[in-house]
């Protein structure tokens, strides 16, 4: 069973940055779309940005300009790199990766407050 394992999160003061790590072992073949996600409390899970195949990347109209995703050649380690961060985004922020399947990791806590 392939498992997404997502780093990076902490604590950090409004208008800092923080970049997100969601590495996977093993090879993986077939990805469509690597994405993360967060769920703040109280709140649904949202898409906060894809990368697909073909290069192509999404966002989340709150997010844009602010974030970026990117992964390297394998698609084993993809990135979230969070800048001019507010509280808003406290979230805890899952990374999924969807291909003939879906895994998703167990998410990693990003608090912004000051």
């Amino acid at each position: 069973q392939v498992q997404p394992v997502e780093s990076g999160g902490g604590s950090v003061q409004p208008g800092g940055s923080l970049r997100l790590t969601c590495a996977t072992s093993g090879r993986i073949s077939g990805v469509s779309v690597a994405a993360w996600y967060r769920q703040a409390p109280g709140k649904d899970r949202e898409l906060v940005a894809a990368i697909y195949s073909g290069g192509n990347t999404k966002y989340a109209d709150t997010v844009k300009g602010r974030f970026s995703i990117s992964r390297d050649h394998s698609w084993n380690t993809v990135y979230l790199q969070m800048n001019d961060l507010n509280v808003e985004d406290t979230a805890v922020y899952y990374c999924r990766l969807t291909g003939p399947y879906d895994y998703w990791g167990k998410g990693t806590l990003v608090t912004v407050s000051s």
